[in-house]
């Protein structure tokens, strides 16, 4: 079983990597189960055209498809830089037992990758966000959910 400063290094050295080898950002996570990495991902955002595609979420997805499941109780993230907004909440839904990371958001923002609006926007109601948000088909907009409730075949999440 490997140790979590060994995970880590090899995070960190997939993020070198990545940056060396010019496919993305430098961001790397491991999904780890019981000492064993079940999956690795990079930053890909630029090479793939999909700006959902941080290292974090590379990751939690090639190991649910791995382990034919949509979350990860019992498994570690160890990320090579504390996860975005994006992938802190990717981190929670997929039920991830614990979170490990090297660099920090104040680190990642000093090199030019600053969330800091997005942790801010996040807080802001609705109406005074920078971006408009608008509310529509209000009444409508519950009928997925009724659906669900309903649903036989629903799988609890």
């Amino acid at each position: 079983m490997r140790d979590p400063d060994s995970l880590m290094a090899e995070a960190i050295e997939l993020a070198v990597r990545n940056v060396r080898e010019g496919h993305g950002g430098p961001f790397a996570a491991l999904v780890v189960r019981g000492g064993e990495v079940i999956a690795r991902g990079a930053n890909a955002v630029v090479a793939t055209h999909d700006p959902t595609a941080h290292a974090e979420i590379v990751a939690i997805r090639e190991a649910c498809r791995s382990l034919g499941t949509h979350q990860l109780p019992g498994c570690e993230i160890y990320a090579s830089c504390e996860p975005c907004p994006m992938c802190l909440g990717a981190i929670y839904w997929a039920r991830s037992r614990a979170l490990y990371f090297a660099a920090s958001k104040m680190d990642a923002a000093a090199a030019g990758f600053d969330d800091s609006l997005i942790y801010d926007e996040v807080a802001v109601p609705i109406r005074a966000r920078r971006l408009p948000t608008i509310r529509l088909m209000v009444e409508e907009g519950g009928r997925p959910f009724e659906e669900w409730r309903r649903s036989a075949s629903r799988i609890p999440y």
